[in-house]
């Protein structure tokens, strides 16, 4: 279904969970944290996989927009790390102070009593730790992180067995018979792995919002049956529902999840009360 404007009405909007995206997405870009990101990827790249300087930022992109992340990326070409490191070196070393306190998300969040999850590629610890910096970390029932998905590194592969595939190679100048290696690691945007998160998480696609930044994400969502919300722009994409600068414009976009919830509230207060008159009589 083809959309205009930014926002949408569906007076027949039925939600259960809310799931939200975490980093550019609970936090906005602005805090700097995703360029600081990306650079310590790029620089754990250089000093722990070998990958040389000059072609680091290139091959990071190139990756994560094959993979969805650059780090899937880097274990289906065939290099050989410990996730933990990885997350340590990339996440670890962040000025988590530029992520501010949002007392507005937390009363937005708290004002909606719907089931509300975390589903980010990131690691645990990383997701802890900006919940935190946001002050929002009470506010929802579970984090889906990396080590739902991923529990165990895989074992290494002996040095005499290393290949690396030339990724940058193959796509300039495609071979007839060869395709991409396919990774090892289970992230979004695949739908393969959003399905497993939802089933570990107990989630119902079809009644659930999914609010993130990346547009594949939001297209692997609408693929499986869910309500999208891309926030970041007020341009909605295709695959998007809704398009929000900022999660602090949810009730302007979607007063239907503030209706619904008055609504179950007060069947929930009538059903009380007629409970209590049986007992009372």
């Amino acid at each position: 279904m083809e959309h205009d404007g930014k926002y949408s009405k569906d007076q027949g909007l039925k939600c259960d969970c809310l799931l939200f995206d975490l980093d550019d997405t609970l936090y906005p870009v602005t805090s700097g944290i995703g360029a600081d990101i990306m650079k310590n990827i790029q620089e754990y790249m250089v000093q722990k996989l070998g990958v040389e300087e000059s072609i680091s930022l290139e091959l990071c992109i190139l990756l994560y927009k094959q993979y969805g992340t650059t780090m899937a990326g880097l274990r289906a070409v065939g290099y050989q790390f410990d996730y933990d490191d990885y997350h340590s070196f990339v996440h670890g070393r962040l000025a988590y102070e530029k992520i501010k306190p949002d007392p507005v998300l937390r009363n937005i969040l708290l004002s909606l009593p719907i089931r509300k999850v975390v589903f980010t590629n990131g690691d645990k610890i990383h997701a802890s730790r900006a919940l935190k910096r946001l002050g929002i970390e009470d506010c929802f029932e579970r984090v889906v992180c990396f080590e739902t998905l991923n529990p165990t590194s895989p074992p290494p592969v002996p040095a005499d067995q290393l290949q690396i595939f030339d990724i940058m190679k193959h796509l300039a100048h495609p071979e007839p018979g060869v395709e991409l290696p396919k990774s090892s690691i289970m992230c979004k945007p695949a739908i393969d792995a959003m399905l497993h998160a939802f089933k570990v998480a107990s989630i119902n696609p079809q009644t659930t919002i999914l609010f993130d930044d990346s547009f594949r994400n939001i297209q692997a969502a609408k693929q499986i049956g869910m309500r999208t919300v891309l926030v970041g722009t007020s341009e909605r994409t295709k695959g998007a529902d809704y398009a929000l600068e900022s999660l602090h414009n949810m009730k302007e976009a979607l007063p239907e999840l503030w209706e619904e919830a008055e609504k179950d509230e007060d069947v929930r207060n009538s059903s009380k009360v007629g409970i209590e008159t049986s007992v009372i009589a």
